[in-house]
């Protein structure tokens, strides 16, 4: 179904009642960052279970329990950690008047852990294991609908020339993104990813340009690079998506023009780029000149936004001596 995360997971606890028979049921992705389970539809608990499960005290009963690293459901009457020796359910779960439940690893299929399927039943009845069987088939179907790579996944695919893709978090890890070659297909080393990323500024949720290529075929070779902001999806710890593809016509532009049109995509005044560079004023108007010609702009705004809009620029930084 279409709509995000949240949509998706909540129509799932409904779809999967006559499987769970719950009265209560939450599911919930990994924060890798600040490892905790962020809740992302919740069903009949009260405010402060569901204030529980999205602390690390909860996540250290699910680490106690293992519950994120097996694969298979574990019922509350079969864990291997005693329930009495547990706060999630001797002070959330059983005065919430639950009886009994299960827990599915959320995985897909490709081995990714994504978080937990939980549903508790008032009965005390435990599900049987045709049940357990029929979730265990159901896990990759689960893990595909609440998949936090997927709306990035289709993202990607907008953008028709990438060739090379990997997802950027919010404490600078990169992640490999399914249905592209990674990090080290895309011709840019850790330095040059993470410096691309930074590149989205407050209020830009996108960016176009050009950097030398990590290994080029042969001298001066470019990459064009496309940093898209990640939707504000659960678990919230992927921040861009940065997608790499063959070099697009420049038109005839030079190394040295294509940083001075960085600069002068920045905002840079004539002198500015000039004592950027380290040339003279002349010169710095020298490569103006040449670059709105080469591009047909009639002035240096002009030439701005359209190295802008077809990211026909390297930003300053990127361009190697």
């Amino acid at each position: 179904m279409p709509g995000g995360v949240r949509q998706r997971a909540e129509a799932l606890i409904e779809a999967l009642r006559p499987v769970l028979r719950h009265d209560a049921a939450w599911l919930s992705l990994l924060d890798p960052e600040r490892w905790v389970q962020q809740p992302v539809a919740t069903a009949g608990y009260p405010d402060r279970v569901r204030g529980y499960l999205a602390s690390p005290s909860f996540m250290a009963e699910v680490e106690r329990v293992g519950m994120h690293r097996g694969r298979r459901p574990i019922r509350v009457f079969d864990s291997p950690v005693h329930v009495s020796e547990l706060p999630v359910w001797v002070d959330y779960f059983q005065p919430s008047g639950l009886a009994e439940g299960v827990s599915i690893p959320v995985v897909t299929a490709d081995g990714r852990y994504l978080g937990l399927l939980g549903s508790h039943t008032e009965s005390a009845e435990p599900l049987s294991e045709e049940s357990l069987d029929l979730l265990i088939s159901l896990t990759p179907l689960i893990a595909h609908v609440v998949d936090p790579l997927r709306a990035l996944t289709t993202l990607a695919a907008m953008v028709s020339d990438a060739r090379a893709g990997v997802v950027l978090t919010r404490a600078g890890r990169v992640e490999e993104l399914p249905g592209l070659p990674g990090a080290a297909a895309s011709g840019m080393d850790a330095a040059t990813l993470r410096r691309a990323g930074s590149l989205l500024t407050p209020g830009r949720t996108w960016a176009r340009f050009l950097v030398p290529a990590e290994d080029p075929a042969g001298p001066g070779a470019l990459l064009q690079v496309t940093v898209l902001a990640c939707p504000p999806e659960p678990p919230g710890h992927h921040r861009a998506l940065v997608l790499s593809g063959p070099q697009p016509e420049t038109y005839g532009l030079t190394p040295r023009e294509l940083q001075v049109l960085g600069l002068l995509v920045e905002g840079r005044s004539n002198a500015a780029i000039a004592s950027a560079l380290r040339i003279t004023a002349r010169t710095a108007v020298g490569h103006l000149e040449h670059i709105m010609l080469k591009l047909g702009a009639g002035s240096r705004t002009a030439a701005a936004v359209r190295a802008d809009r077809q990211g026909l620029y390297v930003p300053a930084g990127f361009l190697r001596a």
